[in-house]
This record gives C-alpha cells, structure tokens and sequence, in this order.
C-alpha cells in the first residue's frame, strides 16, 4: 500500500511541478489552509475555480467481499427402505474404496487424504476398520470430484486513474484521479465433491449413500486436501445412518 500511495505521490507531484505559474507561499487571499496555503501567479488558491471536487479527486482503495459460496458445505444422504439390510448399518466390518472414471479427482495425495477421512468418520459411526485388506461384508466406495465454479481472475495494475486539466480566468489547474487496488487476483473458485456409498458385498444392494460439496479457492493455504477431506466426511457422517428414504423408483436420490 505505501508502494502504491508513493507512486500516486510521484505522478500528483509531477503533474503541479509542470505549471508555469503555480508556486507554494503565503495565501495572501486567505483562501488556503490556515498558515500556509497554496497559490497560483494569478492569486487563485484552493478554494478558488479549478479546483472543485470534480477536478480532483480523493484517492480511492478498493476493496471486495468474500463470494458467499467459499466454505459454504452442501449435504444430500440417502437410505434404503429395507429395514433388515440396513439393520447392520453403523456397526461390524467395513472396507473402503475409491472409484475412479469420468470427472472423478484421482491424484493419489488427494485420493490418501479423502480415504483417511472417511475411514475417521466410519470408526466414528461405529464401524469395525481394523482389517483393511480383507475382504467385509460392507464395503464403502468413494468418488471425489471437482468443478471450477468460477475461472481465476487475471492480473491488473495495482494503480490506476485520470489526469485532467483547466484553464480558467486565474490560470490553469491541475487534478489527477486514482485508484489504488493492492488486492491480489483472485484463484479459481472450485467446488469439491465426496461422493460416498456403502453396499452389502454379498447382494451388491446400495444400504446408504450421500454426498457432500464445499466451494474453495484453488491453492489457497486455508484449504489443503485434509481440511476439505476432514470437513466434506464429518458434513457426510453427522448423525449416520439418519438420511432420507429412496424410494423404489429412485425419487428422493440425485446422482
């Protein structure tokens, strides 16, 4: 900010050097600030023609509010009907996977992060997550995706404004306009997905399932992988296996 405000200085300054008739003195038409003022070969001042608000302005900072999406989690879980089979949700044995396939965010350190989290929440509904390379009865299956909801905003001048200049019966003024953004453009806006479903191994039948997304500015050091893991599984897992019915048509259920 002191950068930018000594280069709006610079240019402010060159600008009421390059008149002829201005100098710094005594008002002697008392126009100016008390005890010192500026004025022109002409006797004009601040306060005289030339020099309205219009003519120059005041240096202005912009600023920008955060989009409200950023942080924001989004829940939808789903249950099925069969009382018997879901009877042993929330308890016993349980294997975790990840899918894979179109829009699916596989990298590997992401995918590590997701797992871990996952398996968390699960121990914490209860279930057994001891024998991971066992076979189970249950097994969970994961998908992570992501959406760029909004592209990254390109580079600007961090100082911009206008120059203007009047000529009048007391002589020419000056006055000059800036714009003083030090904001760093911003990186894309992308929503991240964890999809999650825990089947019978057996009949392959789909017991629960649910999905969570949150909004996040890519790279930004606030949301690594784990902290949009950790969230995303805790949003999914709050009060397992409490979720909504699916219905035998499949209404109440969005892919």
């Amino acid at each position: 900010m002191l950068k930018a405000a000594g280069i709006a200085a610079g240019i402010a300054a060159s600008l009421l050097g390059s008149s002829a008739q201005a100098q710094w003195g005594p008002d002697p038409v008392g126009s100016g600030p008390v005890g010192s003022g500026w004025r022109d070969g002409y006797g004009s001042g601040w306060g005289r023609p030339g020099w309205g608000g219009s003519m120059l302005d005041s240096q202005r900072v912009q600023t920008r509010s955060k989009d409200s999406r950023e942080g924001h989690v989004e829940v939808s879980r789903f249950v099925s009907p069969d009382a018997a089979a879901t009877a042993e949700l929330g308890h016993g044995p349980v294997s975790v996977e990840s899918e894979s396939g179109d829009g699916a965010w596989v990298e590997a350190g992401a995918r590590r992060a997701y797992e871990a989290a996952i398996i968390d929440a699960l121990v914490g509904a209860g279930y057994d997550t001891l024998h991971p390379d066992t076979p189970q009865p249950q097994i969970t299956k994961l998908r992570i995706s992501r959406q760029v909801l909004s592209p990254a905003e390109e580079k600007r001048s961090p100082v911009s404004g206008t120059a203007a200049m009047e000529v009048g019966t007391y002589g020419q003024a000056y006055g000059l306009g800036i714009n003083i953004d030090m904001t760093k453009p911003r990186s894309a806006l992308v929503s991240t997905r964890l999809d999650a479903r825990i089947l019978d191994r057996a009949s392959g039948k789909v017991l629960w399932e649910g999905y969570a997304t949150i909004a996040t500015r890519e790279g930004d050091d606030k949301w690594p992988d784990g902290m949009i893991a950790t969230k995303l599984a805790g949003a999914l897992f709050d009060n397992f296996p409490k979720a909504d019915q699916i219905e035998p048509d499949g209404v109440g259920r969005e892919g």
